[in-house]
């Protein structure tokens, strides 16, 4: 299977990527089928060469998680909500719902005493 994936590139600590095609069995850092484009997250400039790209889609290549939001951001592919991405707002969504829970009881209980202490006064 040909995946899209990222090649490393460039001095100790000031890495650049190349945007390749290649084997999902090669290495990280081999020799690529086609170099497609070029990023650089440092200065967050990428140049993308959209008609191989394209090509390459149509052949059933699967891009790699960081391949596939530059694509996004460059319009080449739609949006799509993962499902992980789903799962992680789910999850958020409940921990603020607990909060304000939380905050309800603690601020009633607060309501609850001095109503109490005024009662005894």
């Amino acid at each position: 299977m040909i995946k899209l994936r990222l090649k490393r590139f460039g001095k100790k600590k000031e890495a650049s990527f190349r945007i390749v095609a290649c084997n999902s069995t090669s290495r990280r850092d081999g020799r690529p089928l086609q170099e497609l484009g070029f990023y650089n997250p440092r200065t967050k400039e990428t140049r993308l060469d959209t008609e191989a790209l394209r090509t390459r889609l149509t052949q059933g290549a699967q891009p790699t998680d960081v391949v596939r939001t530059l694509l996004e951001k460059g319009g080449l592919l739609k949006k799509i909500e993962r499902p992980s991405i789903a799962i992680g707002k789910a999850k958020l969504e409940k921990e603020k719902i607990a909060k304000a829970k939380t905050k309800d009881e603690e601020s009633d209980s607060s309501k609850v005493e001095s109503v109490s202490d005024e009662a005894e006064s």
